[in-house]
């Protein structure tokens, strides 16, 4: 006779997941629904990478850190540097030099969306339109008939700018794109591949569709929509070309599930690792012996290119800033010295086995919703394909720490081996010698216009980080 499974002894030697919410006292689960409500606030109002830094910037200052300009050097002391308006670092001082390392979580504040084009806007079929230009990894037919709204920056023809949101304010217009319907929809849709059911170029926002009364005038509907846009926010259709203008959904964060145990929205990738790093050095308690901080940037959904992404300068400027903080004459070597020394969190988010496609995860590689955060050796396609892929040195340093620590985690990989893959900003940070290795919260429907995570996940990762950026 069969032995029961459920009385079958497990081994000792045995690597075991942990569901999360099992491990938690009654007052960690406060906690768990406190920092994850506090998260949901700030996901539904940031949906933008300039929206994130302001946010993060003025928080930060309210809590005690000042900009690098003004710091005295002195450990414990709280200093922001920023790259513009889309990078931002926020360190806590340690008591040794940074030329001798420190501890520090990099994360995302991009996300994938829709971008207005130079000169979006356009009349077709007595409708005003504005064409887009998708931003990273989407699947394009998740994109129509959804509520939409615009946020960003105009810089208008005599220098001054702008910002704008509309569509998140229970009075404000929403607007959305056009899908056609079922009823004639076989031969345009039905025939194609489930990904190329909506094209690029027909990803375009209904904008307008009231003409103006000027008999003259050919193009009377893209009229209205231009005397709106300059009557409200004083700008033209050549301003367009100075603008940075992000489609994004209309609509807030919310809980999920009858047990409120999860979150979903827009942008939890990569907002959701960018935030618990964030409140991991806003809630740093003492003096840390290495110098500990966060690091959000931009563009990492299109290959972390660019003035803004983590390829830049930025990183290696800004070192070199907290290095002159303790030396202002310090050499080139101790910079690289410093990087070579410094331990760092990739803070990006992994997919969570999704039971509706299991067939693509490896279920005893893939992580799960729920059961802490994630830590994975390497990314990457394939055959590791843009993968720095983590030593078992620093994978085994951040093991101790997690579990010395209590933190529940999780061993992760993004699904089967050919099934395809991801990249995250690790291979980048690696090129400065930096040692990294990928931790973060799990998503289900990553990339798409509604994300879901779990505020257990959330938590552990919180805590995780914070641990980390005390011990490593």
């Amino acid at each position: 006779m069969a032995e029961n499974s459920e009385t079958r002894k497990k081994s000792e030697f045995a690597y075991e997941r942990r569901n999360a919410w099992e491990k938690l006292s009654d007052s960690e689960r406060n906690l768990v629904f406190q920092i994850s409500e506090d998260y949901r606030v700030f996901l539904s109002l940031n949906k933008t990478e300039r929206e994130c830094v302001r946010w993060f910037d003025a928080e930060a200052r309210k809590n005690g850190f000042v900009d690098i300009s003004q710091a005295k050097g002195k450990p414990g002391e709280k200093v922001i540097i920023r790259n513009g308006s889309r990078n931002i670092l926020l360190a806590v001082l340690g008591k040794e030099s940074p030329s001798k390392g420190a501890n520090m979580v990099v994360s995302h504040i991009d996300s994938p969306r829709l971008d207005l084009k130079p000169l979006p806007l356009i009349e077709d079929g007595d409708m005003a339109l504005l064409k887009t230009h998708y931003y990273g990894g989407i699947k394009k037919y998740q994109w129509v008939n959804i509520p939409l709204a615009i946020h960003g920056t105009v810089v208008r023809g005599d220098g001054s700018t702008v910002d704008l949101v509309i569509g998140e304010n229970a009075d404000d217009p929403v607007f959305t794109i056009n899908d056609i319907l079922p009823h004639l929809a076989q031969k345009v849709q039905g025939e194609k591949k489930l990904l190329e059911g909506v094209e690029g170029e027909n990803l375009r926002v209904l904008f307008a569709n009231i003409p103006v009364a000027d008999k003259d005038l050919t193009e009377k509907i893209k009229e209205t929509a231009l005397r709106r846009l300059h009557e409200q926010f004083g700008i033209t259709e050549e301003d367009f070309i100075s603008a940075e203008l992000e489609i994004v959904p209309a609509f807030p964060a919310r809980d999920v599930g009858i047990d409120r145990s999860m979150v979903g929205g827009y942008g939890h990738d990569d907002r959701v690792c960018a935030y618990v790093a964030f409140r991991s050095v806003l809630d740093f308690e003492g003096i840390p012996e290495r110098t500990a901080f966060a690091l959000l940037v931009d563009k990492e959904e299109i290959g972390s290119t660019g003035v803004t992404g983590i390829r830049s300068r930025f990183l290696y400027n800004s070192f070199g800033a907290l290095l002159a903080l303790y030396r202002p004459e310090y050499r080139e070597n101790e910079l690289r010295e410093g990087l070579a020394d410094t331990f760092c969190l990739s803070g990006d988010v992994g997919g969570v086995i999704n039971p509706m496609f299991k067939e693509v995860f490896d279920p005893l590689n893939s992580p799960h919703m729920g059961f802490g955060v994630i830590l994975e050796k390497y990314t990457g396609s394939r055959g590791k394909s843009g993968a720095s892929d983590a030593s078992a040195e620093l994978m085994g340093k951040v093991r101790k720490i997690w579990n010395d620590a209590g933190i529940v985690w999780q061993t992760g990989g993004l699904g089967k081996v050919d099934e395809g893959g991801g990249g995250t900003v690790a291979l980048f940070l690696a090129d400065l010698g930096i040692q990294v290795v990928d931790a973060g919260v799990g998503v289900d429907g990553m990339h798409s216009p509604f994300e879901t995570v779990s505020k257990v996940d959330i938590y552990q990762a919180y805590r995780g980080y914070g641990a980390f950026l005390k011990d490593a």
